[in-house]
């Protein structure tokens, strides 16, 4: 097994709309991929089927060699996913989410949990329901690290952050991210992040990929990082800006 994930032509259509239109491409080991594109581009529905929580109308989604709808414990128990936002009950505290966690996940630890938590100072008893959305992301991000998963999915995971908890959350997921071996496929529409996080950026757009690009080349290409938003920019086959961070 040479990838972490292979999709292959995948296809999805809701109520006769084309939302995904024959994607394509290999997470490679020890790599970041960022799928940008903008709100409706398909990079939520890309994640649920990787996910294995929509069936795809067409094409081919393998996890570490396992297909997500056959093999979906196994899958799921190598993927940490962290959605544009908490998919928790609203009652729960981190520590109870933790709680709940150790007895799914095979590979879940405290220490590691706990440790996160700290590192992220996010706070182990207030209800999410209680949090800013900072604080909920932050918390989010722990959770779903502990268990050093192979795959990691993050949703927008910076979406609308305030700058202090933005800084954490990135600094954060950049130390720990990918674990030795494994990959991380993060969906965003923002700029910023895509420059600071990834290793290949695609770009998603009216459901197919627009773009396909090797940062370092890019880099190399504008003799540093500080162009980098504006010639992701500029990838976009419409020209439209995606939004970056303020």
């Amino acid at each position: 097994m040479s990838s972490i994930l292979s999709v292959h032509d995948l296809k999805k259509r809701f109520a006769g709309r084309e939302v995904l239109g024959g994607v394509s491409f290999e997470l490679a080991p020890d790599t970041v991929t960022v799928v940008l594109g903008a709100n409706g581009a398909g990079k939520t529905t890309l994640m649920r089927c990787v996910l294995g929580l929509l069936v795809p109308d067409a094409g081919r989604v393998r996890v570490l060699g396992l297909d997500p709808m056959r093999s979906a414990r196994a899958v799921r128990h190598s993927i940490g996913y962290v959605p544009d936002a908490p998919d928790v009950y609203p009652w729960m505290t981190l520590r109870e989410l933790f709680r709940f966690l150790r007895a799914q996940i095979p590979d879940w630890s405290d220490e590691r949990a706990v440790g996160l938590a700290e590192q992220l100072q996010a706070t182990l008893d207030v209800r999410f329901a209680s949090m800013s959305r900072g604080e909920a992301a932050k918390g989010m991000l722990a959770a779903t690290l502990a268990p050093a998963p192979r795959l990691v999915l993050l949703d927008e995971p910076f979406a609308r952050l305030a700058p202090p908890a933005r800084e954490d959350v990135m600094r954060t997921f950049l130390a720990e991210v990918p674990v030795s071996g494994g990959g991380a496929l993060v969906a965003t529409h923002d700029l910023d992040v895509a420059a600071r996080v990834a290793d290949r950026i695609l770009v998603l757009a009216a459901g197919r990929i627009a773009a396909d690009v090797d940062v370092a080349d890019l880099v190399a290409s504008l003799e540093g990082r500080s162009g980098l938003p504006e010639a992701l920019r500029n990838l976009y086959p419409d020209r439209e800006p995606a939004e970056t961070a303020r």
